[in-house]
């Protein structure tokens, strides 16, 4: 029984250890944290991501400064 919970605590915790947070840094000194790695259209020059809420963002890849995973 034991061994089950310390199976079931791992693999959460593996689980968890997959997803990695993203900073965007912004020409205006904004941070933005995502929970998903933004993605580039390089077709229209804009970058998609995901807010902590879930919400779809664009911001255009002028307006970039740096993109971090922390």
């Amino acid at each position: 029984m034991n061994t089950y919970w310390i199976c079931a605590v791992a693999g959460l915790l593996c689980l968890a250890g997959c997803s990695s947070e993203y900073l965007i840094s912004t020409a205006d000194g904004q941070l933005i944290a995502t929970d998903n790695k933004p993605r580039l259209d390089k077709d229209s020059g804009m970058v998609h991501f995901e807010d902590h809420e879930g919400r779809e963002q664009i911001i255009p890849q002028g307006q970039i400064k740096q993109i971090i995973e922390r």
